[in-house]
């Protein structure tokens, strides 16, 4: 799952809640049983996205995406249908 919130929008939960939304609709009309999210560690934003949208951190995944600037690490946020 990707989101990005225009800078006007950002601060109102906007992306969290357009992630639970997609998220429960995956799980109850898909029948998905697993859904992940992945950021880079530096974007604290993302991670409290993820946070809010009810994906639990677990893990890091070292230098796992490279960025214009170098290797990141990345958060792995993960939410079971039964969650």
């Amino acid at each position: 799952m990707s989101y990005w919130v225009v800078p006007g929008a950002r601060g109102r939960s906007v992306a969290a809640r357009a992630a639970d939304a997609l998220t429960r609709w995956a799980f109850g009309e898909i029948g998905f049983h697993r859904l992940a999210i992945q950021h880079s560690t530096a974007n604290t934003a993302s991670c409290r996205v993820a946070v809010r949208a009810g994906y639990s951190l677990e893990g890091t995944l070292r230098q796992a995406i490279k960025h214009a600037d170098g290797w990141h690490d990345w958060h792995l946020h993960g939410r079971l249908r039964t969650d």
